[in-house]
């Protein structure tokens, strides 16, 4: 396995159709009809924002995004919605989907999703991704790296606690849990020491 930055063009399609894989549970009543979510999300990913997983023949084995001042990996606006949905459907689905973006404090890098291949999952793809994102901070001389993970994926929550991310609260997802299905998610934090 090797790590690359970001993922060429002509991966947008598998990147996105892994992220969707990913992320349907949690997005899917907002951003369905499937064949349109995929059309945005291949559209608005910045694969600047991003590190692959790849086998050394290429298979794309996950794929981790991350956000800065400068950006995220899925970084669409209302006209990217609208192109894909319609003016309508953008109308609506822009407001719901802002409500899940959360500010980044200066010397803050969040880690804006993790996504991996199911038949790669248990191999340490994960983990390779999460350690690169925490590099990639340090680098950027970031002073901490912030997560969000939501209550039912404990397998993920062991994860980032294994890298070291504590819990520092909780977001209460109230009457949106009906559409997101999900009803509260644990802010994690990992602080970079200075080099």
């Amino acid at each position: 396995m090797r790590i690359v930055r970001g993922f060429p063009d002509e991966r947008r399609d598998e990147v996105a159709a892994l992220f969707w894989q990913a992320f349907s549970g949690k997005l899917g009543r907002v951003m369905a009809p499937e064949r349109r979510a995929l059309d945005f999300i291949t559209h608005a990913l910045r694969p600047a924002h991003a590190f692959s997983a790849e086998t050394n023949d290429g298979r794309l084995l996950g794929v981790v995004g991350f956000k800065t001042q400068k950006g995220g990996l899925v970084a669409g606006g209302f006209s990217d919605l609208a192109r894909s949905y319609g003016w309508f459907g953008a109308l609506w689905r822009g407001p719901l989907l802002d409500l899940m973006e959360r500010p980044l404090a200066e010397g803050e890098m969040l880690m804006d999703g993790i996504f991996v291949d199911a038949e790669a999952r248990g191999e340490g793809v994960g983990s390779a991704l999460i350690r690169t994102v925490i590099a990639e901070a340090r680098a950027l001389g970031m002073k901490e790296v912030r997560l969000d993970v939501i209550d039912i994926n404990l397998r993920a929550r062991a994860l980032y606690e294994r890298h070291g991310f504590r819990p520092a609260g909780r977001i209460e997802s109230g009457l949106l849990s009906v559409l997101y299905g999900f009803h509260h998610a644990t802010t994690m934090r990992l602080e970079l020491s200075p080099r």
